[in-house]
């Protein structure tokens, strides 16, 4: 019976990649040598595939929800369209009786996990497949396990908010959950037993890199003292990375930092770098995907720096450890 791959990732969003949507996209890339895929998403995430590579063809079919009125009226209001819609969406989705199908939650989100799990109640032989990436922190602690001056507890609570209900549904209705490192595997005890929990590790492409730095080589000549690469989130401690580098450049004037990504907090560090006055010592290069540009920066970096306060994979700064960067 032929096998057909349906992956929710309605929660893709923006210029930059998360663990969650680098994911998915290579898991698209990979299944569709040998299956059928259906990627559903809205107009964001489908600029984010395209972007990366994946595009209509024979063995890759794109459904797209269009967002783009809602969005005029903000995030939440957008956020929620995106529920709606992808709500909608599943509730219609017509799958043909002699196909076996798999649907694939590309994050614990509800415009993914939702449709999914109505999915799986229309198709009772269907397999649902849920992704589990990282577990909300304390919202009554929020995006920290230490000192920290600003814990973002408002932008943690609505995190947990979000997941809440959907662990439960996850964890009586999934046929299996993929989690990106053993510690998560805790979230879900009862699955773990039965061993429908699946680790599956972040990885870089290692052979791409080599064959850069065959090319280009690394250089003895460094532009750059250190270099971050992540989303702008207050997970990723950011703007606290600026803060640090004043200090850095206290000692060392000299001293230059590259930074990689977009995200929320975008605009907080680059009032942070004005206030701290580093606009001669931090370069933004917003977010750069693979490729030589990227490659260029890690190769004219000293050390990669990684300072979150929350984190469960952490494989942006290994991509640029296998430039020989010390993190």
């Amino acid at each position: 019976m032929p096998i057909v791959f349906h992956i929710f990732a309605n929660a893709a969003l923006g210029k930059g990649l998360s663990g969650s949507d680098r994911i998915f996209i290579e898991i698209s890339k990979r299944l569709c040598k040998r299956l059928k895929v259906y990627i559903h998403v809205w107009e964001e995430g489908y600029q984010m595939c395209l972007s990366q590579g994946l595009n209509t063809s024979d063995d890759i079919k794109f459904n797209v929800i269009n967002v783009s009125f809602w969005c005029r009226f903000g995030f939440t209001v957008c956020y929620l369209a995106r529920i709606v819609l992808a709500v909608y969406e599943a509730l219609f989705l017509k799958i043909p009786p002699e196909k076996q199908v798999v649907f694939y939650s590309a994050s614990e989100f509800w415009m993914d996990s939702l449709p999914a799990f109505i999915l799986k109640i229309r198709f009772p032989k269907s397999v649902w497949v849920a992704a589990w990436f990282q577990t909300a922190p304390n919202p009554l602690t929020g995006f920290t396990k230490g000192d920290r001056q600003t814990t973002y507890k408002l932008a943690a609570f609505y995190y947990w908010l979000m997941q809440f209900p959907m662990k439960p549904l996850i964890g009586k209705f999934a046929d299996l959950v993929l989690v990106n490192n053993e510690g998560e595997r805790a979230q879900f005890p009862k699955m773990n037993t039965e061993n429908r929990v699946v680790v599956m590790l972040g990885a870089i492409n290692f052979k791409e890199i080599e064959n850069w730095i065959h090319l280009h080589g690394l250089g003895k000549d460094k532009t750059y003292d250190a270099v971050f690469q992540g989303r702008f989130h207050p997970q990723k401690g950011v703007v606290e990375l600026i803060e640090i580098w004043k200090l850095v450049v206290e000692r060392l004037p000299q001293a230059k930092l590259a930074m990689i990504g977009d995200g929320p907090l975008m605009n907080d560090v680059r009032a942070k770098i004005e206030s701290s006055s580093l606009s001669h010592n931090v370069k933004l290069f917003g977010y750069i995907f693979d490729g030589p540009e990227k490659y260029g920066i890690f190769a004219s970096s000293k050390i990669v720096v990684h300072p979150a306060f929350y984190d469960s994979g952490g494989m942006a700064a290994a991509e640029a450890m296998a430039f020989g960067l010390p993190c």
